[in-house]
C-alpha cells in the first residue's frame, strides 16, 4: 500500500472510532477529539505523516493528542488499534443482545431518516460525513434538516445559507446515487405558530420538520394554538419532538398542550408525528403516543442525529412505536425517498 493509502486508513480509523463512540452515547467531547484529529491527519502530506510517526512527533500536529497519536501510528503501520477493536466488540455484543422482535422487524423496514443535523447548524460534521454514515447503516435516503435562523444558539441557517446548502445537497445527491439526499429544515415554530423561514423557500424543500424550541412553558391554551397553527401550515410535513422534554443532563419537563386537538389536526392535515429516538428526548411520551395512535396519525421515526454515530439510534424509536401497535404502514420513514417527496403537502398547493 502507498503512503497515501496509509494516511487514508488512519483517517478512516479515527472516524470509525468517533462513530462507535457516538453510537454508544459517549460524552460528545470524546468523538469530537477523534474527528478533529481525523481532519488534521487528512490534510497532511502522506510522507510527512510517516516521518512524524517515525520520530514520535505526531502530537506536534494540531488537535492530535497522545491517545489519537497512538491510533494514527498504529493505523499507519497497519497494526491493530486496541481502542477500535474494543469498540467494535462492544458494538457487536450490543447488536447480538438486541432481541429479534417486532422492533427489529420495524427497524429493518425503515428506509430513511427525516431529522439530521450537520455542522451548518449545531451538528458535529459536514453533510458528506452524515450521508456516508447513513449509507453504511443501510439507509436508502437521508433528509438534512438543520435549524432555522431564529434559533441563534444553534447557528440556524438564514435563507441565503439554506439556499447554499440546497445546492450542496443537489451536487452530493448526484455523487452518491442511487442513495438519495433530501433537502430540508427543522423550522422553529414561532410564538404565533408561524414557521421561521421564507415561505417561498420552504416550498422548495423536500422535508419541513416544525418544532417548538422557545417559550416551552407557555400556558396550555396558548401552546395549543401555537402548535395548531404550525400543523395547519401546508408547508409542515412533520411535527418534531412535540413536548420538547429533556430526560437527561439539563432536564426539562414536557410542554403542556391539548394533545387530542393537536394530533387530530396532524391526522387531518397529513402531518406525521415524530417519534424522536434521541435518548435524552424519547418524545412523545408513551401517554401522548397513545393519543396520536387513536387520532389516526402517521409517524416519522427519526434519530434527530447531530453526529454520524447518532444515526444508529433508531431502534429506541422502533421499540416505542411497536409498544403502541405502530407498524411500517403508518411510518413515513419506512417509505422511499420518492414517496416522501410526493407525500409533501406543498405539492398540493403548487410546489
Amino acid at each position: 500500500m502507498s503512503a497515501a493509502d496509509d494516511r487514508d486508513r488512519a483517517v478512516a480509523t479515527l472516524r470509525r472510532i468517533a462513530f462507535l463512540l457516538e453510537r454508544a452515547q459517549a460524552s460528545s467531547y470524546r468523538p469530537a477529539a477523534y474527528r478533529a484529529a481525523a481532519r488534521t491527519v487528512e490534510r497532511q502530506e502522506p510522507d510527512r505523516l510517516h516521518a512524524l510517526a517515525a520520530a514520535g512527533a505526531l502530537t506536534d500536529l494540531p488537535h492530535v493528542g497522545a491517545r489519537t497519536a497512538g491510533v494514527v501510528a498504529s493505523a499507519l503501520a497497519g497494526e491493530p488499534v486496541p481502542v477500535l477493536d474494543d469498540l467494535e466488540r462492544e458494538a457487536a455484543a450490543a447488536d447480538a443482545a438486541a432481541p429479534d422482535d417486532e422492533a427489529s422487524v420495524l427497524l429493518g423496514a425503515l428506509r430513511g431518516d427525516m431529522h439530521a443535523h450537520t455542522e451548518a447548524s449545531d451538528g458535529a460534521t459536514p453533510v458528506q460525513e452524515m450521508v456516508l454514515a447513513a449509507l453504511e447503516l443501510g439507509h436508502d435516503w437521508l433528509a438534512i434538516t438543520d435549524h432555522s435562523p431564529r434559533l441563534t444558539v444553534a447557528h440556524g441557517l438564514s435563507a441565503e445559507r439554506l439556499r447554499a446548502q440546497m445546492s450542496q445537497v443537489a451536487a452530493l445527491r448526484r455523487a452518491v446515487a442511487p442513495f438519495d439526499v433530501l433537502t430540508g429544515i427543522e423550522c422553529d415554530v414561532l410564538e404565533d405558530g408561524s414557521l421561521d423561514q421564507d415561505p417561498d423557500l420552504l416550498d422548495e424543500l423536500d422535508v419541513v420538520v416544525a418544532s417548538v424550541h422557545s417559550k416551552l412553558r407557555m400556558d396550555r391554551a396558548s401552546m395549543t394554538r401555537r402548535m395548531l397553527a404550525a400543523v395547519r401550515d401546508p408547508r409542515t410535513d412533520v411535527l418534531g419532538h412535540c413536548t420538547g422534554r429533556r430526560l437527561t443532563g439539563r432536564e426539562r419537563p414536557p410542554s403542556e398542550f391539548d394533545a387530542e386537538a393537536v394530533f387530530a389536526a396532524c391526522a387531518e392535515h397529513g402531518v406525521a408525528v415524530e417519534i424522536n429516538s434521541r435518548p435524552d428526548r424519547l418524545d412523545p411520551p408513551h401517554a401522548l403516543l397513545e393519543v396520536a395512535v387513536a387520532a389516526g396519525c402517521e409517524f416519522a421515526i427519526d434519530s434527530d442525529a447531530h453526529a454520524p454515530g447518532q444515526l444508529a439510534w433508531l431502534r429506541a424509536g422502533c421499540e416505542r412505536a411497536v409498544a403502541h401497535g405502530i407498524g411500517p404502514d403508518r411510518v413515513v420513514t419506512a417509505r422511499s425517498a420518492q414517496e416522501v417527496r410526493a407525500r409533501g403537502r406543498r405539492a398540493a398547493v403548487g410546489r
